[in-house]
């Protein structure tokens, strides 16, 4: 079965994102607006727990973290998928990194560079890429908002994502005196 792991924002940018996502995510249906933390990967029936225990291992380590939206952004020429920037906080960052270098990040089916990011269209022609683009770039907002969870997604036969468990960061900050 197919897995990903990732993060939701705060209902303030879900609302923000859903705004454009209804109109121009072909995927708007399959999934909320999210920050993939994993990419997708394969797991045998019963790793399930496993898995999940190897996240709460790494939630335990990872501290709540702030989630700033900060511009809109787009993988042209790569793909017409335009996006909300996120910052690149060191807790998401060591929180990708661990789940990465876990035994999870081996069984990854397409690996991708890391771009801290939450979809707002995809699947455009050129003309409506650039035009939406700019569009978006005139009406973005910044938004800041914690995170203090992920979550295990598995993908249904009708390719949907559903959450199967949802694992919070509960590790400290760490202090400097």
């Amino acid at each position: 079965m197919i897995y990903g792991i990732a993060c939701f924002p705060s209902k303030t940018i879900q609302d923000m994102a859903n705004t454009f996502r209804k109109r121009y995510d072909s995927r708007y249906e399959l999934i909320p607006p999210h920050l993939t933390l994993m990419e997708p990967f394969e797991l045998s029936p019963g790793e399930e727990e496993e898995a999940v225990q190897t996240m709460r291992e790494i939630g335990k380590s990872i501290p709540p973290y702030p989630l700033h939206v900060y511009k809109v952004d787009s993988f042209h020429p790569k793909e017409n998928k335009i996006f909300l920037k996120v910052d690149r906080h060191q807790h998401l960052q060591k929180l990708h990194q661990d789940l990465h270098q876990s035994w999870l990040g081996d069984r990854i089916l397409t690996q991708k560079e890391f771009t801290p990011h939450i979809t707002l269209c995809q699947d455009l022609r050129d003309d409506e890429h650039f035009d939406v683009l700019d569009q978006l770039k005139m009406t973005m907002t910044e938004e800041t908002a914690y995170v203090d969870r992920m979550q295990l997604f598995y993908q249904l036969d009708n390719e949907a994502w559903t959450v199967y468990e949802t694992i919070h960061l509960t590790g400290k900050e760490e202090r400097s005196e």
